[in-house]
């Protein structure tokens, strides 16, 4: 994630360091292969799983199925054998939506199924999930323990590169360095008047500019473009709000994540602070008028901000 260009644009310095409500706090999503062990008494809990419109979360068992029963079926694309299944949401589910699942086994040992509550997150799905009514086998422990380091490898390969990207690279020479000066430089528009808070927004927007800066990439053989959306915003609510992350919905609907979300600082009830969103998409992507969705650290309902539009 490039971080400097954001803070920039945003005329400071570096720190140091959905419409529907969500019934609850979003479940943090396990990264890679989640692995869960199912014992004769296990408290017959629901076991919470991340899921994402368009995102395919795979299901696997070391016991042949008798039967699934999946609420919502028709929100779903479904693909199962005997020992398995692939869930794809497939509408436009609400973000913090609870959908539950039972899956029951055709051997008769205990137990004889498991429940999972699957829960849409804004940005995320667990892509695999095995399950097992045994202890784990010495083999696949050590595949887990190989894909944590190659997953702290990976981490701390991105962390070099970040840090050597960011070392020395101040001000405009950031902007060379990574090559993010076009020959057009630079380009921003007002927006104030086009950007709307929804109703039930806890943020309201007051001023609102917006930046595209051509890049040396290419996507597809189309020119990869970096856009920022700078706002002054006031939170309305009763606690403090921190921005945590972002997308941007374009006109069909298509979303993409936010490379980066910065703010000057935790934003008190009744104060006004600044906030950036960076997005990279391809040049003709950028066209249109967008919706730009922001979540605060709390995985709390989203904050919606419509008639963003881009150089």
């Amino acid at each position: 994630m490039f971080v400097l260009p954001l803070a920039i644009l945003m005329g400071v310095s570096l720190p140091a360091e959905p419409t529907a409500t969500v019934p609850s706090a979003l479940p943090v999503c396990e990264k890679g292969t989640r692995y869960l062990e199912l014992t004769a008494d296990s408290p017959g809990e629901a076991h919470v799983v991340c899921i994402h419109p368009g995102l395919s979360t795979n299901f696997f068992f070391d016991a042949k199925l008798a039967h699934v029963e999946l609420a919502r079926r028709e929100w779903f694309r479904v693909i199962a054998d005997e020992t398995g299944l692939a869930l794809v949401p497939t509408v436009a589910l609400g973000d913090g939506e609870r959908v539950p699942l039972k899956v029951s086994f055709q051997d008769g040992a205990a137990p004889a199924g498991v429940t999972f509550t699957l829960v849409v997150h804004p940005s995320e799905a667990e892509r695999q999930v095995e399950v097992t009514r045994k202890p784990r086998t010495l083999a696949s422990y050590r595949e887990g323990e190989h894909q944590a380091r190659a997953e702290a490898r990976q981490c701390q390969e991105e962390k070099v590169h970040l840090e050597a990207e960011c070392a020395g690279r101040m001000g405009l020479l950031g902007l060379l360095a990574q090559e993010l000066l076009g020959e057009d430089g630079i380009a921003g528009n007002n927006i104030t008047k086009s950007v709307t808070s929804r109703l039930g927004n806890t943020l309201r927007s007051m001023k609102a500019l917006s930046y595209r800066s051509d890049t040396e990439r290419l996507e597809g053989g189309r020119k990869v473009v970096r856009l920022v959306v700078k706002q002054l915003v006031r939170n309305t609510g009763n606690t403090p709000w921190t921005p945590a992350r972002a997308v941007l919905v374009g006109p069909q609907g298509v979303e993409w994540k936010a490379l980066g979300v910065w703010a000057q600082e935790p934003i008190a009830p009744g104060e006004k602070r600044l906030v950036g969103v960076e997005v990279e998409m391809t040049e003709i992507e950028a066209r249109g008028t967008f919706t730009l969705k922001l979540w605060s650290q709390d995985a709390g309902t989203a904050e919606f901000f419509d008639g963003v539009t881009f150089p």
